[in-house]
């Protein structure tokens, strides 16, 4: 039998946690090579459940999905997904009703998203979210993106 390469050996654990519950609700193990957002046509969507994603989980078609299960998602946005008409300060907080406008983009996602900007002061840093969340305030999405910050650390530490 041939040696396997070091490429061939990595893999990806893509995991689903309960909050609530504190326990890994679903996970699923991918190549390295596999694209994260390919792991979402796997979970199982909860009725008026929240999903918390890393900007690498960018299938419009499976957040269309959460979607219309009347569930609520927070998606990591890419900077270059969207192009912005004007330079916003620095720790302004954003809150805006967005749109697909490509063509294939909006056939998987027809309806409007809520784009958030903010800024951690803490870190230093700019995030920008998409949801389908309206009834809480940005802050409150930007809060429950970090606290998918600590299920990541918990389980790499």
């Amino acid at each position: 039998m041939g040696e396997v390469s070091k490429k061939e050996r990595k893999h990806k654990v893509h995991v689903l946690y309960d909050i609530e519950a504190q326990v890994p609700a679903f996970y699923t193990v991918t190549t390295a090579s596999k694209h994260d957002s390919t792991a979402m046509c796997s979970i199982h969507y909860e009725l008026n459940a929240y999903y918390i994603f890393d900007r690498a989980y960018d299938s419009f078609k499976e957040l269309y999905r959460i979607h219309l299960t009347d569930s609520f998602f927070v998606v990591r946005l890419k900077y270059t997904m969207v192009k912005w008409k004007r330079r916003i300060p620095k720790n302004a907080l954003t809150d805006a009703e967005v749109k697909m406008t490509g063509y294939l983009s909006e056939k998987k996602y027809p309806e409007s998203f809520r784009l958030i900007r903010y800024y951690d002061e803490e870190d230093d840093r700019e995030f920008t979210f998409l949801t389908n969340t309206t009834h809480i305030s940005a802050l409150n999405i930007a809060n429950l993106y970090k606290k998918r910050w600590l299920v990541e650390y918990s389980s790499n530490g």
